[in-house]
């Protein structure tokens, strides 16, 4: 391979538009977390297969999307930024061809694992090709802009495949990845050249390294996703999985450690700012993932929705989220970054507070203040954790620690997914068993609602009381176990909403960062 060229010999145009392209990857590959979350139902039924295994559509990209985040920092340095991301450009496309066309479940779920490790390395990238290509008030408005695609692709994805799925068919999910992914994979290799590839690193790479790594954010993503639906640690699977990840974690963490060429550089968390920066990153995780989660499972089961109106009502976060950009880049010139997180961090729980008065016949005019507040503290939350992580580090372990960082993200949100899941199955049990508690005889507002629903529903059934009354039954169980799922969302969104607070509380023990040094030609 030829020298690549310094980003310093690149015009201003030409670095902007190169950055442009790599954020088009970027935001695909962060839209198909989301993008088939609202139209399961359809793909489930396209395929004919059951829930359970529908559900694997998307915990097998999240698998495998999470596993090769923090490889794409080694991998880089070994063929390339380069070359790396138009590899993964058209991996993506590829494999979003072959989601397409999957004739069963089973092939479904093998494309899509293939789709999100072959796109998950557009993702990091991004985040250290911004640090390359800009300085100063241009690097605010890149963290602005990479802040605002990290949260809003999967804000935006039940929208985008919501409309899809009702307008076409569910196969266009993965369609409309072709022509945006052949223009970045043709692209980027023309203009992107911020490094040299090094191929010696293949040679003394730390291999038991990246096992350990594979099996620990595997299994440990498996079990996240799939606890909740099989009674955690009651199931042996999951049992098995949780004991395999935590014992590769332990490997894991030991080996980048002691190794001299460590695949993640966990030594970059002796930084005070990159490590508060890996839990802003947790957190924020935890808050868009989660909310994205509940509110289309809220609007699902308790209203009823489609999957288009599941993607109109959830829109406004994304309308609101995009407003905030100019306002923030505004203030970031003129206002510390650390203010402007904490301001973001609070609203955030603001909104989460928002969202606790829920109540079953909520619709997406109940849902405009709290999202909108959710969108416009998502660009606050995300756009200076970037800087605030990211600027203080050494060029030459920007990528390896960027890959990190990412990974903190996605798995926040794991994690919180994987715990609102629980909340909503447990808190639902107990908040259903305390309503029973006074649905008895001593309730004489109970008593005459069956009595007269009763009356009603026996002349359904030719005049017969006790068919009549064992309908109303039903009804009333229907009615119960609907108020107790609501209030179980609301407990879900306090816990978000606590996370927020706490943190919220940790943002003075940030220093503000210096620019730092603009990278070598040959920066590895």
């Amino acid at each position: 391979m030829s020298a690549a060229a310094p980003p310093a010999e690149l015009s201003t145009a030409a670095k902007i538009f190169a950055f442009a392209t790599m954020c088009v990857g970027f935001f695909i590959a962060v839209l198909d977390i989301q993008i088939v979350s609202a139209s399961l139902r359809d793909i489930g039924g396209g395929l004919s297969s059951g829930t359970d295994e529908t559900a694997w559509v998307q915990t097998s990209y999240l698998i495998a999307e999470i596993v090769v985040i923090p490889l794409s920092g080694w991998m880089s340095r070994v063929i390339s930024t380069r070359w790396l991301f138009c590899l993964s450009a058209a991996g993506f496309t590829a494999s979003s061809l072959l989601c397409g066309c999957a004739w069963d479940i089973e092939s479904m779920i093998a494309f899509r694992a293939l789709q999100g490790f072959l796109g998950g390395s557009m993702i990091p990238m991004v985040f250290t090709t911004s640090f390359h290509y800009f300085t100063g008030p241009q690097r605010i408005i890149s963290a602005a802009v990479i802040g605002s695609i990290a949260s809003l692709g999967p804000t935006l994805g039940p929208t985008i495949g919501g409309w899809i799925t009702d307008n076409y068919s569910w196969r266009w999910l993965f369609y409309i990845n072709l022509v945006p992914g052949l223009f970045v994979a043709v692209v980027v290799p023309m203009l992107v050249r911020v490094d040299k590839p090094n191929l010696l690193l293949i040679k003394n790479a730390d291999y038991l390294g990246m096992a350990l790594m594979a099996l620990f954010l595997g299994c440990l993503e498996y079990t996240l996703e799939e606890g909740p639906r099989w009674d955690w640690f009651g199931d042996d699977t999951i049992r098995t999985a949780a004991w395999v990840s935590g014992i590769s974690g332990v490997g894991f963490i030991w080996r980048s450690l002691t190794s001299e060429q460590p695949v993640v550089d966990l030594r970059a968390l002796k930084s005070p700012n990159f490590a508060l920066g890996c839990l802003f990153s947790f957190v924020t995780g935890i808050g868009i993932f989660s909310t994205i989660y509940l509110t289309p499972v809220f609007l699902g089961q308790v209203r009823g929705y489609s999957a288009l109106q599941i993607g109109l009502a959830i829109f406004s976060t994304g309308v609101f989220q995009v407003s905030a950009i100019p306002f923030y880049t505004f203030l970031a010139r003129r206002i510390d970054l650390r203010w402007l997180l904490m301001f973001g961090l609070a609203l955030f729980a603001l909104s989460m507070w928002c969202f606790t008065p829920i109540t079953h016949d909520w619709s997406a005019r109940e849902f405009l203040l709290p999202q909108a507040l959710r969108g416009f503290a998502q660009q606050f939350a995300v756009a200076p954790t970037v800087t605030l992580t990211l600027g203080g580090l050494s060029p030459d372990r920007l990528r390896l620690a960027s890959g990190l960082f990412n990974l903190m993200r996605n798995l926040g949100g794991a994690i919180g997914i994987a715990v609102c899941g629980t909340i909503l199955n447990d808190r639902t049990n107990l908040h259903f068993l305390r309503l029973a508690e006074h649905l008895n005889t001593a309730n004489p507002a109970l008593t005459g609602l069956l009595q007269q629903a009763g009356i009603a529903d026996a002349a359904k059934h030719g005049g017969n009381l006790v068919l009549g009354q064992a309908e109303a039954l039903k009804q009333l169980m229907a009615l119960t176990l609907r108020e107790a799922q609501t209030q179980s969302f609301a407990d879900a969104f306090l816990v978000i909403m606590a996370c927020f607070a706490l943190t919220t509380l940790l943002v003075p023990l940030l220093r503000q960062v210096a620019p730092p040094r603009a990278p070598t030609a040959d920066a590895h």
